[in-house]
């Protein structure tokens, strides 16, 4: 498939602030809920969300090509790449079609503080990949200290389960302390109750653009020409709840309660420079799995939390989507290796994606090690060993170009007390 790549001494007409994640070379596609109007497809540019409803409706974007601007129902990865070529001559320098009309772009250019930013594309399914392996690998040291910390299958198999589509929700939805069963362990029956161990997951997930029937199967080599593209996703997750429940089928209530994504899909394209050849994969994948060239990208990730007491939040962790023992390809082809059908929507998310070093775990049960080693708020001096009440966890994600950079803006959500 033939990719759209904006160059880096591309300029707009629009200014953007050297440090924006929304450069010209970016161009990623949302879904904002515009009073008055109702939801139309949106692209980010600089401070601003671009109404795509409204450039068709002033006859700037062909109808006859995007009849369908109110979604991404429309859409698959090749009429996404060429959407964004579209608005990217829109807003190109040297462009007068937007440029020179005020009043539309008065109505058109929307300040992103106050677009209304909905999930991109609720998804009928959602599954969450376990494609971390240093994640895997700290799981494994502190709850198997005397065995092998990596399972048998995880360097032959993309390890996955299907979580709950309906509760992906938008950036900044308050996240409700969830209750379940938890058992503490010198106690001889479990108690039903709020979770005491609530955590986040650092994570990114890519949407399908365009699906197989049941039955058939997508190979690594042609997985990207189904994917529309990449947002980063926060698994919530209930620790306690998890450790008493997930033997001997896996999680369940302990990850279905809440799960938030950011609201900017990245195109691949965008991404087209950095892409790196990734981790070596040994033993070598099954022949379905294998790929060639470079399948993996180049984005830093970023966590931060900001209790209730503090005015400014604290990064507690950095990392990288290099650190994916499994590639988005291997993880949609091997999703499709039964013959499962996959449709336009489905969110896949990769794991948790923790760095090999204490700073980059991606997920408070890593970073504080099981709760024995409580994190410091420098600001108020309050410790952390998972979320309390009021506590709002931000995760943000972009890869750096020469001079620019590919943001995914940020997920965030604030811990709302049990009911």
């Amino acid at each position: 498939m033939k990719t759209f790549s904006i160059p880096a001494s591309a300029k707009s007409w629009i200014d953007i602030p050297a440090d924006s994640p929304f450069p010209i070379q970016n161009i990623p596609f949302g879904l904002a809920d515009i009073k008055g109007q109702g939801e139309t497809m949106v692209a980010a540019i600089g401070p601003y969300a671009l109404d795509l409803l409204a450039l068709s409706e002033a006859g700037l974007i062909d109808d006859s090509e995007f009849p369908v601007l109110e979604s991404f129902i429309d859409m698959d990865r090749e009429k996404l790449s060429y959407l964004r070529q579209v608005v990217f001559n829109l807003l190109r320098h040297d462009h007068d079609a937007l440029r020179t009309r005020e009043k539309l772009q008065k109505r058109a250019m929307i300040p992103l503080e106050k677009a209304n930013l909905q999930v991109p594309i609720p998804p009928m399914a959602y599954v969450d990949f376990y494609s971390g392996i240093h994640h895997a690998r700290n799981v494994g040291q502190m709850f198997r200290p005397q065995g092998d910390p990596l399972l048998p299958n995880y360097r032959w198999v993309p390890i996955g389960y299907n979580g709950r589509a309906n509760t992906v929700v938008a950036s900044g939805t308050p996240i409700i302390r969830p209750k379940g069963q938890i058992k503490a362990a010198d106690a001889e029956a479990p108690e039903w109750g709020p979770c005491r161990e609530l955590d986040f997951e650092l994570e990114m997930g890519f949407y399908v653009g365009s699906g197989v029937d049941m039955g058939r199967r997508i190979p690594t080599t042609q997985a990207e020409e189904h994917i529309l593209g990449l947002v980063i996703v926060n698994d919530w997750s209930a620790r306690d709840v998890q450790r008493w429940e997930y033997q001997p089928l896996g999680p369940f209530l302990a990850k279905s309660f809440a799960t938030s994504v950011s609201p900017w899909i990245v195109t691949l394209d965008a991404l087209e420079p950095f892409r790196i050849e990734g981790m070596a994969q040994d033993p070598e994948p099954l022949p379905y799995l294998r790929q060639k060239g470079n399948p993996h990208f180049d984005v830093q990730l970023e966590v931060s939390i900001k209790t209730g007491s503090m005015k400014t939040p604290q990064v507690i962790c950095r990392s990288n989507m290099s650190n994916l023992y499994w590639s988005i390809a291997q993880q949609l082809a091997h999703q499709t290796s039964n013959g499962t059908p996959v449709e336009l929507g489905d969110l896949y998310a990769t794991g948790t994606i923790s760095g090999e070093t204490p700073d980059s775990f991606g997920s408070l049960l890593e970073l504080t090690w099981k709760g024995e080693r409580p994190l410091t708020m420098a600001e108020t001096n309050e410790r952390r060993t998972f979320l309390h009440d009021g506590d709002t966890v931000i995760m943000s994600a972009y890869a750096q170009g020469e001079g620019y950079r590919i943001g995914f803006g940020e997920v965030r959500g604030t811990i709302k007390p049990a009911l």
